[in-house]
């Protein structure tokens, strides 16, 4: 399947936008296209075809392209074009690995630091997700679980683990968008991170570290599990 294919309702994958701030339009709805699905995980975006869709010039296209490669969304596979990023087993086995490592690195980074503007914050963030929980809203759930999430790495000032971070965000997204269409939910568990915010705002950083490898966990296994269940077709470009 390629951009040029058309929506599930029978019409264009993404809207004409005002000529104003192209970039910034171009992202947003090119990201919406793909967590919504109508450009489904693998396929291949054609820069013509999204050119003319928008009715914008190839420079403002590319420069949104190349952000949602930076985002995650997209890889560019020499040879053969740029494609939405596929969904994997083995990959989500090692960006759900790495999130252990990287989250419980962050908290070490702050544990000394954490005051009470960093506890403020924290709990600010874990009530946004469960105001877009109850509201239904699975777009901004997910928005403000990788949020919720992202406090701790921003919180350290570590501009290489924030980058490690951004650079995983995308394709976490794309996850979480793809498991929740599959299984009509809006959004995660409504007490689902209830417990590793009292442990980051606990003492026992050991605690802390138990959970957040279990929070992780489940994460994963329930994100695998979504995989295995998808048609064999699903994905393909």
């Amino acid at each position: 399947m390629t951009v040029e294919a058309k929506g599930r309702a029978g019409g264009s994958v993404v809207a004409r936008v005002p000529k104003a701030t192209f970039r910034a339009h171009i992202a947003d709805a090119l990201r919406a296209a793909i967590l919504n699905g109508n450009i489904e995980p693998g396929a291949q975006v054609i820069e013509t075809a999204l050119a003319e869709q928008f009715g914008v010039s190839r420079g403002p296209l590319r420069e949104a392209m190349r952000q949602l490669i930076d985002e995650g969304l997209l890889v560019a596979v020499p040879y053969t074009g740029t494609h939405v990023v596929d969904l994997s087993v083995d990959d989500v086995r090692e960006i759900y690995s790495m999130r252990v490592t990287l989250e419980i690195f962050a908290f070490e980074q702050i544990w000394a630091r954490r005051d009470q503007a960093f506890r403020r914050e924290l709990v600010a963030r874990h009530d946004a997700l469960t105001a877009c929980i109850d509201a239904q809203d699975d777009a901004a759930s997910i928005i403000a679980e990788l949020q919720l999430h992202g406090f701790v790495y921003e919180a350290t000032g570590h501009k290489l683990l924030i980058r490690t971070w951004e650079s995983i965000r995308g394709r976490l997204q794309l996850y979480w968008a793809a498991h929740h269409r599959a299984h009509g939910i809006r959004g995660p568990r409504r007490e689902g991170h209830d417990r590793y915010v009292e442990m980051a705002l606990a003492d026992d950083i050991e605690a802390l570290k138990a959970e957040i490898a279990d929070h992780m966990a489940r994460g994963g296994r329930q994100t695998e599990d979504f995989l295995r269940g998808r048609p064999a077709s699903a994905g393909t470009a």
